[in-house]
């Protein structure tokens, strides 16, 4: 089997693609207007306003995609910057490390139990208020405990990553993709609650199984982890690093409370408060500073492990970069309206389940393109709704058709900030995750076709 290729060289050859599409493809744009929705301002297209209109070629910008890119996703790279520095800091405090060797000695013989309740939990985070971004720096945390734990780093990045985007793609309440796309489609929010909880229950078990097996096998075997060769090193290094460690002390105690605060934190200030990135990369800030301060480093100390904590975070914010660049050329081009209308205008052809699995498949491939659920519900449900309307199936159908679309793909497409930025953190290599999340996909794949058939046959409300 050929090797999988860098990401890199993936990206940018999807750059060029979006590139030759604009001189294949039709130019077009519909229009679109402002509307509140929970108190946010979002921009929504119009129906009926699809316009044809004269395309914009691209060529040299191929190589200023990048740049522009970077300027595009320039919140979310930051994001990863400040984060990668504060737990850096954190880490050179030695709280993490000597945490995570006591907490190795508490779950002797019990370390498998960890996977369905750490799961469990932010599957429901995911499902309730819709984490995703805030769900990146657990990865810092995870990893090392799943690696000492006997696991590999595929197990740490599924307890707080792959939990929370199954939540988010199975959610009840999520008010950024499920209540966002109800209002749109002219739903009452937080309907069909039911159905929607039975579903996160399901997606929850299955990944709680899957992972769980998974991790069985590793501890059994760890030369069987797709990610051995570079867990081996980072494991040598943890076990150093804990053995440095001579004891648990009452600065270790208290930097944890720190962080453990500041999670509980971040949770009510995204809740209650409505925070987003930069609230919360400003959270993650202080979470460091007070972290090194209560262990006594110097201050030119601690701006030595925030710089080579930012450092580390280069490789994952050059690729945002790329990613950003698809999308740049496609709506440069003027073909991103196009192939929104394209797609969307086909599916009123279609009956029933056929329909509604459409509906889906179109999500799919739109998630590429626009990984953002908020602005692919504000882009396509005023159309997949009332396509849903001629196809005769409901809207809450084609509202869950849209929450499957958008939420479980989040976790492998390269054009996701989130996925890449985690991945970056995690240090994983894109390449790695994708072979061993692809049969995972699969499973999601359908599972939502065997969901999708009950809501059409009942006309579900």
């Amino acid at each position: 089997m050929g090797k999988i290729p860098n990401v890199f060289v993936i990206v940018f050859f999807l750059i060029i693609i979006a590139a030759v599409l604009t001189w294949v493809l039709p130019g077009g744009s519909y229009e679109r207007k402002q509307i509140e929705i929970n108190n946010t301002q979002r921009t929504i297209v119009v129906e009926g306003t699809y316009e044809k209109k004269e395309a914009n070629p691209q060529i040299l910008e191929i190589f200023t995609a990048p740049l522009k890119g970077f300027i595009k996703l320039a919140e979310i790279i930051g994001f990863i910057f400040i984060v990668g520095g504060a737990f850096y800091m954190l880490n050179e405090t030695g709280a993490i490390n000597a945490g995570i060797g006591k907490l190795v000695k508490i779950l002797k013989g019990k370390e498998l139990l960890i996977i369905p309740i750490v799961i469990t939990v932010f599957s429901l985070f995911g499902a309730i208020f819709g984490m995703c971004e805030e769900a990146m720096p657990f990865v810092l945390i995870f990893v090392p405990l799943a690696i000492s734990l006997g696991y590999d780093s595929i197990v740490g990045i599924c307890l707080s990553f792959l939990a929370a985007g199954v939540g988010f793609a199975g959610a009840f309440i999520n008010p950024f993709t499920l209540q966002i796309a109800q209002k749109i489609s002219d739903i009452t929010p937080v309907s069909g609650i039911v159905y929607r909880v039975i579903i996160w229950f399901v997606a929850t078990a299955i990944t709680i199984l899957w992972v769980m097996v998974y991790a069985v096998k590793i501890k059994k075997n760890p030369r069987k982890s797709i990610m051995y060769e570079y867990d081996k090193k980072r494991r040598e290094e943890l076990i150093e690093k804990q053995k440095q460690v001579s004891k648990f002390t009452w600065r270790h105690a208290i930097c944890l409370i720190i962080l453990l605060a500041g999670v509980v934190f971040m949770i009510l200030g995204v809740i209650l408060f409505k925070w987003y990135i930069k609230e919360i990369a400003g959270l993650f800030l202080a979470i460091g500073l007070a972290s090194a301060i209560i262990a006594g480093k110097g201050l030119n100390d601690i701006a030595g492990s925030f710089i080579k904590g930012c450092q580390e975070m280069i490789s994952a914010a050059l690729i945002l970069g790329f990613v950003g660049g698809i999308i740049v050329i496609l709506e440069q081009g003027g073909i991103m309206d196009t192939i929104l209308f394209s797609m969307s205008s086909s599916i009123s052809k279609l009956p029933g389940i056929l329909a509604a699995y459409f509906q889906y498949i179109i999500q799919i491939i739109f998630n590429f393109f626009i990984p953002s659920g908020s602005t692919k519900a504000a882009l396509t449900m005023p159309i997949m709704s009332q396509l849903a309307d001629l196809s005769g199936i409901t809207r809450q159908t084609a509202v869950l058709a849209y929450q499957f679309g958008d939420g479980f793909t989040n976790m492998i497409i390269p054009t996701s900030g989130v996925t890449i930025g985690t991945l970056g953190l995690a240090k994983i290599p894109y390449e790695k995750w994708f072979k061993w999340n692809f049969p995972m996909q699969i499973i999601f794949f359908i599972m939502s076709l065997l969901l999708l058939i009950w809501p059409v046959l009942t006309h579900w409300q």
